[in-house]
This record gives C-alpha cells, structure tokens and sequence, in this order.
C-alpha cells in the first residue's frame, strides 16, 4: 500500500510510467520536487522527477485562466469540421473525459501508439490469441522467448521483476528458466540471471521474421520441411527451438509491437500467437504482448467498454464508427483531413504533437517547449504524481490506483476535458 512517512517519502509506489506498473518505488517529495531513491529505472525516474515549469494556460502564446481557454477549445470545436482527439497519454479518467468529448463533439479518437498497437488488435479480431499474465510469468515461466524485441530498452525492469524475481508462488528454481531471442539481440544484461546464466540468441533481420516464424510454426506442427535455412537460421536449429518449446512445461513467447517496425510486422504477431495455440495441445503455452505505455492499454479498453471498439473509432454520424484505416490518424493528418487537434499527452514533454495542423490543443505535461505554438496549451497534472487516478498495466488484468503525491494545483486531463465537453 503507498504510504508517506513523516520525512515526506513515499513507499510502494506504483509507476504509471513503465507499462509493467512496478509498484514498488520509493520516491522523496520537497515541495514541487520529486526524486526516485529505490527501485527506480531510466524511465521511471524521468517519469517522476520531470520539474514544473509552468503552470498557466495559454491561448495563442498568451498567458490566460483555464476557463477562457476552455472556452476557446470549445469555440474551436465548435467551429471544427473533423475534429481529431489524439495523444491521449492519460489514465482511465481522463480516457472516458475523451470518449465522452469525442462522442459530444462527434470527433475522431486515437491514440499515439495506435500504429504499433493495431499490429495486435488486427490480429486479436482476426483469429484470436493465448495469453497469460505477468503474475503467472513470474511464477511459472520455464522457458522465455522473445521476439524481434529488445525487451530492457523499453521495459528495463521486466527481467528483474517478472523472470528473475527472488522469490516465486511454487518454489521455482529461477536458474533453471531459459532466455531465448529470436531476432535482436538484448542491449543490455538485464536477461542474464542472478548467476550468470545469458540469454541465447537466434539473430535475423526483422524482415525475415514474418517467415522464421512461420517456419517454426510448421516445425511445431511436425510438419517436413525441404529448405535448409530461413532467414539466415538453420532449419536445424529452428527444430531444436520447436522441440523445446514442445518440452516446456509454461512456455511464454513475448513480444512488443511497438518495436515489430517493419512490413507486414502483423503476420509475425498472427504467427507466434497462432504457433502458442498449437503448443497447448499437448504442453501450456502463452503469449504476452508488452505495452500500456502513455496509458494505451488504459485508453484502449476505455474505448472498448463505452463504444465496442477500440481506438480509431469515429463519432461524426452520431454513434461510434469504427474504421482502422480511415480513421488513423496519422493518415489523416496526413491528407490534411482534419482542421482541429486536441492532443493529451500528460506523462511524457517529449510526446509533442504533429507540427503544420491548422488549428492544435495539447493539453501537456508541463514543461512541454513547441517549435509552434499551439492555438491552446493547458498544462494538465500527471496521473500518479498530481491526482489519483487508475491505470491499466500490459497485461489488462489489474488497473493500478494511482496516488497524488504532491498538491501542484494543475488540472486533470479529465477536468479540462469535462469543461469542455459541458461548455459546447
């Protein structure tokens, strides 16, 4: 439970920052100040500690009060022939804030890693998947393998935490687990174990990945193969892999589609997740996608819950309409079909909004600096550090409550999206 003591240190903290909700940080509050002291990493500790450095709203570059600018986002969406809500790094609040704005001002929503995340949701609608919790990885993953993803870089604590944690629910003899990539190679050492025992590594090109793992998929299947190499990799050495996987007790194969940045990155995914069906014929095997960064996981069920879709959804008929294509917004942005933005990006400055859109709002994390100006910028509090909030980790099973640890005075996304919804 997070608790301050009497030197205004905060314990068990939970990060809304690192996707794998890591709840166990300690982190000094003086003032406006915040430090991570325990448990911190790279993103966490950014995360916590980037200052205030501005705390009133501006219109047009001018300083102003939060109602006159609340205003002049509604008199722009007003005004507005495709409104396009997007960014949307916010927790569960400030998420239904915009459904209910979207659906109001019949406008377009969709969030800022939709390009990596819709490399799962397609496949998800398409054919299903397997997949497991991080709970259960970390008391009975036997065998890991990763896929064209260099995990440390984006979630530095998922080894520590989830695959060589100290202790496990059954008594798990953690040195006994393997590591496996399969495409890049780690960046770091965090999949090293306590003892020393490294990852193995199968390298290929990304672009190889789509057939390796149709390969390895034929291999589990038992299926006879003519080719002697795919993608650089011996079919020898794919067939040891398939073997086992097939041995393990609780294999995982774990992803993240973010970084599957490459031609046809969704048939990679519809191929592991395909390949973890046919495992649990005969063994238990799961999948698990990595993300719930900038609360994507959070917004996505979100949109799910009160519209039936995820993002990429369109209200400008009066209901939800749906359309992955047509309603991304970086292809319309693109093609110059949209005359307003409202981007929310209340966790990270360095989220900035596309630049050239004739008319922008970003409501941001303050310190936020823009080449252009936007028409509106509101600086909104962060979730977990300036309000409570809730948001959802990686794997959707636990919505993380989120403590206020300092009082900053700055708004929620979710109150400046509720003015304006009530102001049009």
């Amino acid at each position: 439970m997070t608790e301050r003591n009497d030197a205004g240190v905060w314990q068990e903290v939970p990060s809304p920052f690192c996707g794998i909700a890591s709840d166990d940080l300690t982190i000094s509050v003086t003032g406006q100040k915040l430090t991570v002291i325990e448990n911190g990493d790279p993103i966490t500790a950014k995360g916590f500690e980037t200052p205030i450095t501005e705390t009133a709203p501006r219109v047009d570059g001018q300083e102003t009060t939060l109602a006159e600018a609340v205003q002049r986002i509604a008199e722009l969406m007003r005004d507005s022939e495709q409104t396009v809500i997007s960014g949307l790094a916010t927790d569960l609040n400030g998420a239904r804030a915009a459904m209910a704005l979207a659906d109001k001002g019949r406008a377009t929503v969709d969030h800022m890693n939709s390009t990596g995340a819709f490399r799962n949701f397609l496949v998800l609608q398409d054919t299903g998947w397997m997949n497991t919790t991080l709970a259960e990885v970390k008391n009975r993953v036997d065998l890991l393998l990763v896929v064209g993803s260099d995990i440390e870089t984006g979630y530095p604590r998922f080894f520590e935490r989830m695959v060589w944690p100290k202790d496990t629910l059954f008594g798990q003899d953690i040195e006994s687990r393997d590591v496996i990539y399969l495409g890049k190679a780690p960046s770091g050492t965090a999949s090293t174990s306590p003892k020393g025992k490294k990852a193995e590594v199968i390298p290929c090109n990304d672009a190889d990945l789509p057939e390796v793992m149709s390969v390895l998929r034929a291999l589990i299947s038992g299926r006879e193969l003519q080719a002697e190499q795919v993608g650089g990799i011996a079919i020898s050495l794919l067939s040891s892999l398939a073997e086992r996987l097939k041995a393990a007790k609780y294999s995982v194969v774990t992803w993240s589609a973010s970084m599957l940045d490459f031609a046809h990155a969704e048939a990679t995914v519809q191929m592991l997740c395909e390949m973890v069906k046919d495992l649990n014929a005969e063994t238990r095997s799961s999948g698990l996608p990595l993300g719930g960064k900038d609360g994507d996981t959070t917004v996505n069920h979100v949109a799910a819950w009160q519209s039936g879709y995820p993002m990429r959804t369109n209200f400008n008929r009066g209901y939800p309409d749906y359309d992955p294509y047509l309603s991304n917004s970086v292809r319309m942005l693109a093609e110059e079909e949209v005359d307003l933005l409202i981007w929310v990006s209340s966790f990270d400055v360095d989220r900035l909004p596309p630049k050239n859109v004739a008319d922008t709002v970003v409501l941001g994390r303050s310190g936020m600096t823009f080449e252009q100006e936007p028409a509106v910028f509101i600086p909104v509090g962060t979730p977990g550090i300036d309000h409570v909030g809730r948001a959802f980790r990686t794997d959707s099973v636990v919505a993380m409550p989120l403590r206020q640890l300092r009082d900053s005075g700055l708004p929620s996304t979710f109150d400046v999206l509720s003015a304006v919804e009530h102001a049009l």
